[in-house]
C-alpha cells in the first residue's frame, strides 16, 4: 500500500450503497458495527452488538437505513487509518465486516481453475510439471466445460468417458457432479480486513491469492449482501493430498474480507452479484506485476444453489454465514524459472476490485509474522458485556 488508502477502496456508488462493516475501536478496546453516512463513518453497535445481529433482521438495509448513530471518525481518516504498516493504535481502523458467522468457501465453481486443481493433483503439488499435465488435460478433455451444467445427464456421461480414459478426480466430482464442495475456510472472527497482511505458510513454496465474491447469508438462508474476500491458498500443500485441505486454506491471515458487506436494497441486488466482474493485481516489491479477472458470469453454479447446498434443513448455522464462491481465477504465469509458475513473495501487494463492492486490498507476509489472531468469541462477547451491549445486560 504506496500510499494512504482512500476512498477508491470504497463502491463507485459508495455515497448510496448500503454498507456495513466493522471497525476497531481503541478507546474501547473493542469492534464497532459501523455504517458510512455524508463521508462520516458511524457506530451503530448500540442497535446490533454485531453485524451477525443485523444481518438476521428480516430487511437489514432498510433497518440500517433507519438506525441512527454516533459519529467514529471521517471515512477517509478511517480509511487511512487501515493500513497495517502505518497505523496510529490511538485511532480507528477497519476490520472484517463479518464477526460471528461460519466462513465457508466452495470450491470448483468455475471450469478453468477446476482444472488447475485437476493440475494440482495430478502433479502432487509439484509447479514445474505442472504445465506438461496441463497440455495433456486440455488435449483430452478441452479447457471450456462451462457448457456442462453439474450434475446433468451431459455431466455423467462425461464422467464416465473421463473415467474410461483414466482421468476422473475428486476435483472433477465437485466440479461438474451434483453436489458443490463446501468446506470451513476460517474461524468466525478470525479473518483480517482491508489494509490488513495477509499470511503464507512458510513450508508452502507455491500458492496464490483467489479473487472471490463473498455472500452474506442470513441464519434463515437468505443472501443478504455481498463482499469481496481473497481466499488464499497454498498450492503445494492442497495438491499433495485434498485431505490436507485444513492446511493449505485456513492459517494465520490467510482470509480477508472487505472493505464493507454491500446489502441489497434498490442500487444493488442479487443480479448484480451473478453478474459482477472483479479484477486483481498483485505487485511485487521485485518490480513483478500480475494482472487478472474473474467473471461470475462465467461460474458452473448458481450462487442460490451454492447457498442453498450451505445452509438449510440438514445444516444449520445460527449465526449466519459468509459464503465465498470460487474464482475464475488460477495464474500460470512464471515468476522466476521457466515452469515454475507464479507464486507469491513476501511485500506483494494484493488488490482486489469490483465496482459495486470497492477494492480490497492487503499485502502479503509469513503467516508466523504477521499479528496472531487473538481476539475471539471469548473477547467479542466480554468486550460487548463490558459496554453494556448484550441483550439483558
Amino acid at each position: 500500500m504506496r500510499n494512504e488508502l482512500g476512498l477508491e477502496i470504497l463502491p463507485e456508488d459508495w455515497r448510496g450503497a448500503t454498507l456495513v462493516g466493522r471497525a476497531w475501536n481503541p478507546a474501547i478496546a473493542g469492534p464497532c458495527v459501523i455504517t458510512l453516512r455524508d463521508g462520516m463513518v458511524v457506530d451503530v453497535t448500540r442497535h446490533w452488538p454485531t453485524v451477525a445481529d443485523l444481518l438476521d433482521t428480516p430487511d437489514p438495509a432498510a433497518a440500517l437505513q433507519e438506525a441512527d448513530g454516533e459519529a467514529l471518525a471521517p471515512v477517509e481518516a478511517l480509511l487511512a487509518n487501515s493500513r497495517a504498516d502505518s497505523r496510529d493504535p490511538q485511532k480507528p481502523w477497519l476490520l472484517a465486516p463479518c464477526d460471528l458467522q461460519a466462513v465457508k468457501a466452495a470450491g470448483v465453481t468455475f471450469a478453468r481453475s477446476m482444472l488447475e486443481r485437476v493440475i494440482e493433483e495430478q502433479t502432487k503439488g509439484d509447479p514445474a510439471a505442472a504445465e506438461g499435465v496441463r497440455k495433456l488435460i486440455v488435449a483430452e478433455i478441452g479447457d471450456d466445460l462451462r457448457a456442462v451444467k453439474p450434475g446433468s445427464d451431459a455431466a455423467l456421461r462425461l464422467k464416465q468417458a473421463l473415467m474410461a480414459r483414466g482421468l476422473w478426480s475428486q476435483y472433477l466430482e465437485v466440479g461438474i457432479g451434483p453436489d458443490a464442495e463446501i468446506f470451513t475456510k476460517a474461524q468466525p472472527m478470525s479473518a483480517v480486513g482491508c489494509g490488513a497482511e495477509i499470511g503464507i505458510h512458510p513450508i508452502s513454496s507455491w500458492n496464490n491469492p483467489e479473487p472471490e465474491i463473498v455472500l452474506a447469508v442470513s441464519p434463515a438462508g437468505r443472501i443478504v449482501g455481498a463482499s469481496l474476500g481473497n481466499d488464499v491458498n497454498l498450492r503445494d500443500v492442497e495438491g499433495r493430498s485434498a485431505l490436507l485441505l485444513g492446511k493449505a486454506k485456513d492459517n494465520n491471515g490467510s482470509c480477508a474480507i472487505g472493505p464493507f458487506i454491500r446489502l441489497f436494497d434498490a442500487s444493488f441486488t442479487l443480479e448484480d452479484v451473478r453478474q459482477a466482474e472483479l479484477s486483481l493485481t498483485v505487485e511485487g516489491e521485485d518490480g513483478f506485476r500480475l494482472d487478472g479477472r474473474s467473471s461470475m458470469a462465467e461460474i458452473s453454479r448458481d450462487v442460490t444453489d451454492l447457498a442453498a447446498q450451505t445452509i438449510g434443513a440438514n445444516h444449520q448455522y445460527p449465526d449466519g454465514l459468509v459464503l465465498f464462491t470460487g474464482t475464475l481465477f488460477a495464474p500460470v504465469e512464471d515468476r522466476d524459472a521457466p515452469g515454475q509458475g507464479f507464486t507469491h513473495k513476501v511485500g506483494d501487494l494484493v488488490t482486489i476490485t469490483s465496482a459495486k463492492l470497492g477494492r480490497l486490498v492487503n499485502r502479503v507476509n509469513r503467516t508466523d509474522r504477521i499479528p496472531p489472531w487473538e481476539f475471539g468469541t471469548r473477547a467479542l462477547m466480554r468486550n460487548l458485556a463490558t459496554r453494556g451491549l448484550l441483550r439483558g445486560a
